[in-house]
């Protein structure tokens, strides 16, 4: 039996999760790490913290499935996307924390920038200009951490997302590299001809020195040059949290679609070998490439998804737990009129709006805390929504399922939810982390674990469907007062 170790490097925790050749899971270890908000609106990680946490995870995992490094073919690294780090080539140290994708404290630049180059950098990136993307927090740190361009102009800096830190790290400071997925969400690559542009390096005032360089998606890049269990073990796939769970749901034909709900929720659709121009305000992105083969995908993201959850549990003190939720919202039988926007950090697809921020709706004296946390379960379904009608609006085609991931499919009401007011079933494949299993293929099939894409998709299990149980009358009608809900908010901000 041959192993493959998939390095899962989340926004809230971080997992180490080592897959067999049939793509069962063999052992697990998790770690949450500190959330750092300096201020209002500001998200930042600490680098050391990101990797001593995903490091100490791969040796936990390790030691629970009674292995060593010879026992691992390959490792496979997935990754939250956007996040920002720069760090010192020459000590290896970050000069400052790595700002995280939900950080907006680069809105007021990116409106700027979207004034005077919106339409080309959506031509050459398929991103929407937004301080979700990395290329302005490059800019931002540049600016505001004393002596970063001078460190920069004597080619002594590095910038990376979290996978390049990680492989980095791994190698001794040896690989400085990213993957075409990763790239494509900085917005400083076209991803049409699949290069740092140095057109967009001018608009973000980014030295090209600092950059790594781009590989495919499935490769054997190196081997981990680190004293300790890992020595040896070849890294041999990268790919974005959202691309990597496309490629572990098995989404390899065109129009196949998967939905993960995490921290945020993030719909992607296979589009095939071209980029696809959206017209309804979704990212087109680079899915993979394997073997000279590229592949994109139309993406829609909702900024805060399971993060409401969180907020409840850790903000408002109404559960202990996030497991705790599910059984709180069951205990009322409708939201109560209560409608939630959590747009803690903006609103992603399709309003792109920095600057609104969160809101609940339709309390009363007869409101209660079950009210606002099924409320809050709803407001998931609800984004999500929203992306699959831009989505079906692009495409042309009426998906008939969506493929589901993430830490909050174990919610069940949220799903049946989901699949009443889509209107489409809601299938859930055996394996839950689908974004590792990705990272884990991608890093397999450049090892000779797998030989095939076909031979992926076979190993994919269905372990349960949730068939809508609402009538359309009712779904349209639910959505819609959603819908008024979020237009109140974007026409109250405009006055």
């Amino acid at each position: 039996m041959k192993y493959v170790l998939a390095l899962d490097q989340g926004t809230t925790s971080s997992r180490s999760i080592i897959f067999d050749e049939l793509g069962r899971t063999v052992a697990v270890a998790q770690r949450e790490f500190t959330q750092i908000f300096p201020q209002s609106g500001h998200v930042e990680h600490d680098p050391e913290e990101l990797w001593t946490s995903q490091y100490e995870t791969a040796v936990e995992a390790l030691a629970r499935a009674d292995m060593s490094a010879s026992d691992i073919s390959a490792i496979g690294i997935t990754n939250q996307r956007e996040t920002t780090l720069l760090w010192n080539r020459r000590t290896g140290k970050p000069i400052y924390n790595a700002i995280v994708w939900q950080d907006r404290r680069t809105s007021s630049l990116c409106d700027d920038v979207r004034a005077s180059h919106g339409n080309r950098i959506t031509e050459l990136t398929g991103l929407e200009v937004d301080a979700y993307f990395s290329a302005s927090k490059v800019k931002w740190l540049l600016d505001n951490v004393a002596g970063a361009r001078e460190l920069a102009a004597s080619g002594d800096l590095a910038f990376g997302t979290v996978d390049t830190w990680l492989v980095w790290r791994l190698t001794n400071g040896s690989l400085h590299i990213t993957d075409v997925s990763n790239a494509s969400r900085t917005m400083l690559f076209d991803i049409n001809r699949l290069e740092w542009s140095d057109e967009l390096l001018e608009i973000w005032d980014a030295p090209r020195s600092i950059l790594p360089e781009v590989r495919s998606s499935s490769e054997v890049y190196g081997e981990v040059s680190i004293e300790g269990p890992l020595a040896g073990i070849r890294v041999a796939g990268i790919a974005g949290d959202q691309q990597a769970a496309l490629f572990g749901q098995a989404c390899f034909d065109k129009g196949t679609t998967k939905n993960t709900y995490g921290t945020g929720c993030f719909m992607l659709q296979n589009v095939g070998t071209s980029a696809v121009a959206s017209q309804n305000r979704l990212l087109s992105t680079v899915a993979w490439q394997i073997d000279g083969v590229t592949e994109y995908a139309l993406e829609g993201s909702v900024f805060i998804g399971g993060a409401v959850i969180q907020w409840l549990r850790d903000s408002l003190g109404i559960i202990e737990h996030s497991a705790d939720v599910e059984a709180l919202a069951h205990s009322v039988p409708d939201n109560g009129g209560v409608y939630f926007v959590p747009a803690f950090a903006g609103l992603g697809s399709p309003y792109w709006d920095q600057d609104i921020r969160g809101t609940i709706v339709g309390l009363t004296r007869g409101t209660v805390k079950a009210h606002i946390a099924r409320a809050a379960i709803e407001s998931i379904a609800f984004q999500t929504a929203d992306l699959l009608t831009a989505m079906n609006a692009d495409s042309g085609v009426q998906l008939n399922e969506l493929r589901a991931d993430g830490g909050a499919t174990v919610n069940k009401m949220l799903m049946q939810f989901q699949a009443d007011i889509l209107q489409i079933p809601v299938v859930l494949s055996q394996t839950k982390e689908t974004t590792a299993l990705g990272a884990a293929y991608l890093a397999g099939l450049a090892s000779g674990v797998w030989m095939s894409k076909s031979e992926l998709a076979n190993q994919w299990r269905i372990e349960q469907i949730f068939e809508p149980m609402m009538s359309q009358l009712e779904a349209n009608s639910i959505v819609t007062r959603w819908h008024d809900t979020v237009q109140h908010l974007l026409h109250r901000k405009t006055k």
